[in-house]
């Protein structure tokens, strides 16, 4: 039996995991993530097709790449979305399809997600204040997200909610969405803030204080191990609780070291850093007459080995990445 193609960078570290932006738009206006006084859209002609991003999959798949998230901005304001996940899941070597959304447009499209093979959904959500929710995401929502969690639930898909405390914007309200766990079978993650674009104007609330506040809350958490599929997340068992809490602390415990990801934004940029631009410009490759998929991987696998050691958050340097991060991918 052949080996499986694995995909390494010159640390060693195997890639195996692509984020994808299929889109730079967005149905809300998160505080932290989109400026309030409106944002440059990509023209149609910048964005990749999805053709061209099923053919990217394939050729990474080739390279090792198993598991694929689709996000955006908002991937479910995309087009033919479903026929893409359904196209990804059929590509030899994927083993789970997963997305990231606000999920105010899920509810309609759970099921038919669902059977072209969409595994898994992490829905954004930092409130279960109406007022609240209205105030950072600049739309009165928040029905239609709790209504998207409860049918990807019925659709039989793994989910999890992901909040983002910050001290302006949620800073009461976390552990009332921790309770989202109390009588479901989901996975609620707290996320440190990123301080990228918009998200440098706040200030986020440390993994460790999140959980002396649940510990307060719930009772004394038991650290589970870490399972296959968790990626950065560290997971508690809290008393009462169903469903798991996850903590991500990007920035007071760096994981870097095992970083496995690299992410292909909607204009086609292969970036194999969240902090910085370095990578290699895909949508130009794509689109030469007769260009062959061997040539991209080659073009693909010299850019990963090239992927940058850590990130340096506390300090950008020169070659940081300016962008928003609607505009980067989620």
């Amino acid at each position: 039996m052949p080996l499986e193609p694995v995909m390494k960078d010159d640390l060693g570290r195997v890639i195996d995991y692509l984020r994808i932006s299929v889109t730079d738009k967005c149905n809300l206006r998160c505080r932290y993530c989109m400026p309030q006084e409106g944002v440059r859209r990509l023209s149609h002609e910048a964005v990749l097709t999805l053709e061209e991003i099923a053919r990217v999959c394939r050729v990474m798949a080739s390279l090792g790449i198993r598991k694929v998230r689709v996000t955006g901005g908002e991937p479910l304001v995309r087009k033919n979305i479903v026929k893409l996940s359904a196209d990804i899941r059929e590509l030899p070597g994927i083993e789970e399809i997963a997305m990231t959304t606000n999920g105010v447009c899920l509810a309609p499209l759970a099921e038919e997600l669902r059977r072209a093979g969409l595994d898994r959904v992490n829905i954004s959500l930092d409130t279960l204040r109406p007022e609240r929710y209205a105030r950072i995401t600049g739309r009165d929502a928040l029905k239609e997200v709790l209504c998207g969690l409860e049918a990807a639930l019925s659709a039989g898909m793994a989910v999890r909610v992901n909040c983002v405390p910050c001290r302006e914007l949620n800073a009461k309200d976390l552990e009332e969405v921790a309770e989202l766990a109390e009588s479901r079978p989901v996975d609620v993650r707290f996320i440190e803030l990123m301080p990228i674009g918009c998200g440098a104007r706040f200030q986020g609330i440390s993994s460790g204080e999140i959980l002396e506040r649940l510990t307060a809350r719930f009772g004394e958490a038991q650290e589970l191990p870490s399972g296959r599929g968790d990626g950065p997340a560290q997971y508690y068992r809290f008393p009462g609780l169903l469903g798991r809490i996850g903590v991500i602390s990007p920035i007071s415990h760096k994981f870097c070291d095992r970083c496995n990801r690299v992410r292909l934004t909607a204009e086609g940029r292969l970036k194999l850093c969240l902090q910085y631009d370095h990578g290699v410009d895909l949508r130009e490759l794509l689109r030469e007459p007769e260009v062959s998929d061997e040539r991209i991987r080659q073009r693909i696998a010299e850019a990963v080995r090239q992927k940058p050691g850590e990130h340096h958050f506390e300090g950008p340097g020169e070659d940081a990445d300016g962008r928003k991060m609607y505009q980067i991918g989620g």
